[in-house]
């Protein structure tokens, strides 16, 4: 995910920041105060989701071709808030480059739908592959996501995460890109180069 802060100024270490909480952001939202913005909400800071690269959007657009090829689209989401857990639900909500619904329910209508109801969720990351293998892995293991990766482009490699235990994930498997891999509990196999954009 191709991500940065929207604040003024990088606040220094010790310097008292704004944590912003879901409230807050509805309220931003509400006054159009972020309209034309897109951000994402995580540990109280809001992450300027614009000014997506080449490389990152063609991430996401293999990713989807690939797995429509064997999954209903409307189970695929496309960078869509999904719930936090636990003492993340106030100040984050996170949306994923990729989420894989274990089903649709018709009350996702009024509400987006927990880690647990998710079956896969990828983060593409160009610029973020540290907080995506960290803070976002911490995020959604606490929220129960079953399956988790990270398309680290610049390595060129896809990172699995499986088996979350409430605070991280249990399996980590590194995967290059003449890897196949698949979702767990399913034989249908996808070769990482597949999902990789062509070296610039």
């Amino acid at each position: 995910m191709s991500a940065a802060l929207i604040t003024p100024f990088q606040a220094a270490e010790g310097l008292p920041r704004k944590r912003f909480t879901r409230r807050d952001v509805e309220c931003l939202a509400d006054l159009g105060l972020l309209d034309g913005q897109r951000y994402e909400l995580i540990d109280g800071d809001l992450l300027d989701k614009m000014g997506q690269k080449p490389p990152h959007a063609t991430g996401i657009q293999l990713l989807l071709a690939t797995l429509v090829r064997f999954l209903d689209a409307v189970l695929i989401r496309i960078q869509l808030p999904i719930e936090a857990a636990g003492a993340d639900q106030e100040y984050s909500l996170p949306e994923p480059d990729v989420a894989v619904l274990a089903e649709f329910k018709p009350d996702f209508h009024k509400r987006h739908p927990r880690g647990d109801e998710l079956r896969l969720v990828v983060e593409v990351s160009d610029t973020t592959a540290a907080f995506d293998l960290s803070r976002k892995a911490a995020l959604y293991a606490a929220a129960l996501v079953p399956e988790y990766w990270v398309l680290d482009l610049v390595r060129r490699i896809l990172v699995v995460h499986r088996h979350p235990d409430g605070s991280t994930y249990r399996l980590m498997q590194l995967f290059s890109e003449a890897d196949t891999v698949s979702l767990e509990n399913s034989s249908d196999l996808i070769r990482v180069s597949e999902i990789l954009p062509d070296r610039g």
